[in-house]
């Protein structure tokens, strides 16, 4: 089995790079690959609980984004450090995820065999 790590950077509402993302880890975890996802910087705004995405205009894929579980994609990742910019709590998040520091996330990083970043 490969380790993949997904790392999402940019903003749900930018564009699509986060459903790009969602759309790939579910690709890696449909063929048995040790999948992970990281949440840092604006893309930690994709996992906050009770968005409303169509008053916006964009289709509600955040709701997916809860199926992780089913397709047996648990390890989910969030910079701690993007939290606090954005003032988010884990009780806050649409999913569980582990908090992870800067040396946290490097070692995350370290440990793969692959990384995409979108």
């Amino acid at each position: 089995m490969i380790n993949v790590l997904v790392i999402s950077q940019s903003s749900p509402f930018d564009d699509m790079h986060t459903r790009d993302a969602l759309d790939m880890t579910l690709i890696f975890a449909a063929v048995d690959q040790n999948i992970s996802w990281l949440f840092s910087g604006p893309a930690v705004l994709a996992l906050k609980k009770n968005q409303k995405p169509n008053n916006l205009g964009i289709k509600d894929f955040f709701k997916n984004i809860k199926m992780l579980e089913i397709y047996d994609v648990e390890n989910i990742y969030v910079c701690e450090k993007s939290l606090i910019d954005y003032g988010l709590s884990k009780s806050e998040l649409l999913i569980e995820a582990n908090i992870v520091n800067f040396n946290a996330q490097k070692q995350l990083i370290h440990n793969q065999q692959h990384v995409v970043t979108l």
